[in-house]
């Protein structure tokens, strides 16, 4: 029992710079939360549901975490800060990192029966802050999930979702290979605000492009082609001028000679 305390206390330092020693890390919510959610959980089981309620929240009114005691929950793992919420039927593997304000969420069935309604989580999955994880979706090992991302559809093993609605975003396979990344998002120069704002500007003009082009259409007009304003031939030097130029000292010259001669 004491050595896998440890090793779970191991596991949080390694993923966690801030804690000088293992008797920190035990005043972490996340760690209390998890405490209170395994007694919880066994209540559960046995079908004690009072009980398993009553524990479950009044571990909330100490932590700010809600973890229903129905969820299911793999070793090592760690939620950051807390104010996380993790519905009934959520599956969650081994080593698996959440970041604070993140939501486990089901979705309402249609036809009243509750059933698998909220998100399996494989091993190894990182989930940002603030990420919102909704319906029976299964996120796949080795996932990240960026930063306020919205994700509703499965996430394949080893993608990085970003955005809401997150969307697949390829990411360098040395950051791919990383065994842990903070808040599950990458930073680099892909993802800088920068180039999103690039990007939207880009696709604005692509936007107004189609506009115009299309009242051009309906007045019966040609749009321009692209390759007349991108493609400009360089100017040619004009040969007239040049010659001129280069004529008119020889000319100066010819008068000067020949009123010499008759001199």
């Amino acid at each position: 029992m004491l050595s896998r305390l440890i090793d779970y206390l191991d596991s949080i330092i390694a993923r966690d710079p801030a804690p000088r020693s293992r008797m920190e890390v035990l005043l972490y919510p996340g760690v209390w939360a998890l405490g209170y959610h395994r007694i919880a959980h066994w209540l559960f089981e046995g079908r004690l549901f009072f009980m398993a309620r009553l524990i479950n929240h009044f571990s909330r009114t100490i932590t700010a975490i809600d973890i229903h005691p129905g969820a299911k929950i793999g070793k090592h793992f760690f939620i950051d800060h807390g104010f996380t919420v993790i519905g009934e039927t959520a599956i969650i593997g081994d080593n698996v990192t959440i970041y604070q304000c993140v939501t486990l969420g089901g979705t309402n069935p249609t036809n009243g029966e509750g059933g698998k309604r909220h998100p399996t989580i494989a091993d190894n999955v990182i989930i940002g802050a603030g990420a919102q994880v909704l319906g029976p979706i299964t996120v796949g090992e080795r996932a990240r999930i960026g930063a306020n991302a919205v994700v509703t559809s499965d996430v394949p093993a080893g993608a990085t979702m970003v955005g809401p609605k997150s969307r697949a975003a390829l990411v360098k396979a040395e950051t791919y290979e990383q065994d842990f990344i903070p808040y599950g998002t990458p930073c680099s120069e892909k993802f800088d605000p920068a180039t999103q704002g690039m990007e939207l500007l880009k696709c604005e003009v692509e936007t107004l492009q189609r506009q115009v082009a299309a009242l051009l259409a309906q007045r019966g007009e040609k749009p321009a082609e692209k390759s007349r304003v991108t493609k400009l031939d360089p100017p040619k030097r004009p040969v007239k001028a040049d010659a001129a130029k280069t004529n008119a000292p020889k000319t100066e010259s010819a008068d000067i000679d020949a009123g010499a001669k008759k001199a």
